[in-house]
């Protein structure tokens, strides 16, 4: 196959957030009951489609960003990482994670510049594994999904590829 861009996840497959999400979680948490939310979830990502329902999304969003933007700033290298920096096509990301974490990450491990298009949770109005994320990567990549290659971590990451068209490989 032969491809015209390659769209890269984040958290797990570029790098490895240092994130306690459920540190994180209890954060959010109260927040969540305010709203009239249930509380059961551990991992602070889960509680994105409880807000979404009673209407906290906003609530809880700066505790999001936050977390996520100190552990993009302490995240881990991970091996993919070097296949994204020798590409010979354009590559994009497209992350449930917050637009500027992703930037953090990238810049903190010097490949802002080898990137063509960023679309984190807050750059558009869906998330992963709706397509629209990925696909407004490929968009602004200038090309189509039938030539672009998704790279990540997730059982999301997969459904967002098949939603949007495009091949998927999955990382360990």
């Amino acid at each position: 196959m032969s491809l015209d861009a390659v769209v890269y996840d984040l958290d797990g497959t570029l790098v490895r957030l240092a994130v306690d999400w459920e540190e994180t979680a209890e954060q959010i948490r109260p927040i969540i009951r305010q709203y009239g939310g249930e509380t059961d979830a551990n991992d602070a990502l889960e509680f994105l489609p409880i807000a979404d329902e009673i209407g906290a999304t906003e609530a809880i969003e700066p505790h999001l960003a936050s977390a996520e933007r100190d552990g993009a700033r302490q995240s881990e290298r991970l091996p993919v990482m070097d296949e994204l920096v020798e590409s010979t096509v354009p590559v994009g990301i497209c992350s449930l994670n917050c637009e500027a974490a992703c930037r953090d990450a990238l810049d903190v491990h010097g490949i802002s510049k080898n990137i063509g298009a960023i679309v984190g949770r807050d750059s558009v109005t869906e998330r992963k594994p709706h397509p629209e994320p990925l696909l407004a990567v490929i968009d602004e990549l200038g090309t189509t999904p039938e030539r672009t290659l998704f790279i990540g971590d997730s059982d999301s990451d997969e459904v967002t590829a098949h939603r949007a068209g495009t091949a998927f490989r999955r990382v360990p």
